[in-house]
């Protein structure tokens, strides 16, 4: 019965080429855009300044030439989707094999559950701020509206995204029109140093460089005829426009709030629902409906992020592609909601935190997937047997993948610095485990996995 209501029941089964006949082609862009445009990326665009001690100038900069790096991986992933009718995760089996493909899942389903919990608390936060409930109650009521779109499937879910980035547009629109005479560089703030550009960069690079692990779920059922370069150019804009527009407004809001009484006021506590609706006071009570507004900005990004995490739940323990899709909709959204909760206030410190992590893993799995497509398979499509996507014996066994991975991290850990751990390398150079992590993969996967072919023949 819910397929006869147009509920999706695929999960990470290749979609035929027969069932590849979507040609609106722009959904893409659209589906990029409304799930960046939200005050999620306003927050990250904060910690420039608030966490790192950037001034404007230097958070933008940083903001403006790490995502414009950052976004290329996810967009040339999605340009896969309409070649193999393969979800990201499931294509990943190519590179890392049918098990050890199970490791970047787990990292994956980490990533998407993180920044889930992220966009509940702070949309639950901006909810309470003009509803008068709690933010618990503003938590449920995000993670409901994210489960009914991704419960849905990708037909809903495309739909929804091609509106939902215009109201929250309007909103952002009207804040900077009427906030934005207060926006001010602080000429006090020393000259940033080399350390603080490179540790907010690895925190922009872990916001935008993870949608790749998602990248293809968004475009399995697109005609395989559609240009590479218009999958490309769509995806390329459509996440770099909202990003890098709006986490450069979160670095001016950030920056010039301490000049403003009601802005420190309502920014008290990190809370960012409260410095945006500061920002929307002189409207009066229309400020209100906006912020209504923005706190639902945050289920544009949750709900593809819950719908891609249900093809992570089928890689990671493989039996479970029997169940239909949905049912990870559920358990994802009940694992949210519980960890947002118990979350609700440590959201600065939770933030910054786990975007410095999650690019270390990223950047290791992008560079092993990358370099399997271009250099081993020569950047053939057609060296891709569908019909293996899942027989163990047929896939390579994945210790290249995994064993360079793991190889990168005796440079990355090092590299780190995070509140908890500062490595010797960091010490004196900043956060530089990102860009090791994508470098000295790319670097050690040839020659092992020339032995793994050598060895196994896949």
């Amino acid at each position: 019965r819910l397929l006869t209501w147009g509920v999706e029941l695929r999960g990470i089964h290749p979609v035929t080429v027969e069932d590849r006949t979507e040609t609106h082609f722009n959904k893409i862009f659209f589906i990029w855009l409304s799930a960046n445009t939200n005050i999620l990326s306003f927050s990250t665009g904060t910690l420039g300044p608030v966490v790192f001690e950037l001034g404007l100038r230097d958070s933008c900069l940083v903001i403006l030439f790490l995502n414009l790096l950052c976004a290329i991986p996810p967009a040339y992933f999605s340009t896969w989707g309409p070649k193999l009718g393969l979800r990201q995760l499931c294509l990943s089996r190519y590179t890392f094999g049918y098990y050890g493909v199970m490791v970047p899942s787990l990292f994956s389903i980490m990533s998407g559950v993180g920044f889930c919990i992220l966009n509940s608390i702070l949309g639950g936060q901006a909810l309470a701020t003009v509803a008068n409930i709690s933010w618990t109650v503003g938590i449920l009521i995000i993670s409901a509206i994210s489960l009914f779109v991704s419960f849905c499937g990708l037909k809903v879910l495309s739909w929804y995204e091609r509106c939902a980035w215009i109201p929250v547009l309007i909103v952002f629109v009207i804040a900077t029109a009427v906030g934005g005479k207060h926006f001010v560089d602080t000429p006090t703030i020393p000259a940033a140093t080399a350390p603080q550009i490179l540790n907010f960069g690895a925190t922009i690079a872990g916001f935008t460089l993870t949608w790749a692990a998602f990248s293809s779920d968004y475009t399995t059922y697109f005609h395989p005829s559609v240009s590479s370069w218009r999958i490309f150019w769509y995806s390329y804009l459509g996440l770099n426009l909202p990003i890098i527009t709006l986490q450069c407004l979160g670095a001016a809001a950030a920056v010039s709030a301490p000049s403003v009484p009601s802005w420190e006021t309502g920014y008290l506590g990190g809370n960012v629902g409260g410095l945006v609706d500061a920002m929307l006071s002189p409207v009066g009570k229309f400020g209100k409906f906006l912020m209504v507004l923005v706190s639902l900005s945050v289920t544009a990004n949750n709900a593809p992020t819950i719908y891609s995490i249900c093809m992570g739940f089928q890689t990671l323990v493989p039996p479970l592609v029997a169940l239909p899709r949905y049912v990870f909709s559920v358990l994802a959204t009940v694992v949210v909601i519980s960890l947002s909760i118990a979350g609700q206030h440590k959201f600065y410190t939770t933030l910054s935190n786990f975007l410095g992590i999650i690019g270390y893993w990223a950047g290791a799995w992008v560079s092993a997937i990358t370099v399997e497509h271009l250099y081993f398979r020569k950047g053939d499509f057609a060296l891709y047997d569908i019909r293996c996507w899942n027989v163990p014996s047929q896939l390579p066994l994945g210790a290249a993948a995994l064993g360079t991975s793991a190889l990168s991290f005796a440079l990355v850990i090092p590299s780190m610095d995070q509140v908890w751990y500062t490595g010797p390398i960091a010490r004196k150079t900043g956060d530089i485990g990102f860009e090791l992590a994508l470098a000295v993969t790319a670097l050690l996967y040839i020659p092992l996995r020339r032995l793994e072919i050598r060895w196994r023949g896949v």
